[in-house]
């Protein structure tokens, strides 16, 4: 049985489906405001893209991560 994906990465299923970007669109765009804190890249994600809070925290906090 494959081990269930915890952390930020759980909400990667449902930002694909929902923005119609692959994870990978998103972690690129975080590139361009990887100079602000946390809060601000999050701002970024849901002002300029649309993203949810939830959506656009989870995609933060896994790139600040890696």
């Amino acid at each position: 049985m494959a081990e269930k994906v915890q952390g930020p990465a759980a909400y990667f299923p449902s930002i694909e489906k929902k923005y119609a970007q692959p994870i990978d669109y998103w972690l690129t765009e975080l590139d361009k405001v990887a100079d602000q804190p946390h809060m601000k890249q999050v701002d970024y994600l849901k002002t300029e893209h649309g993203l949810g809070h939830g959506h656009a925290n989870a995609l933060v906090a896994y790139k600040l991560k890696s």
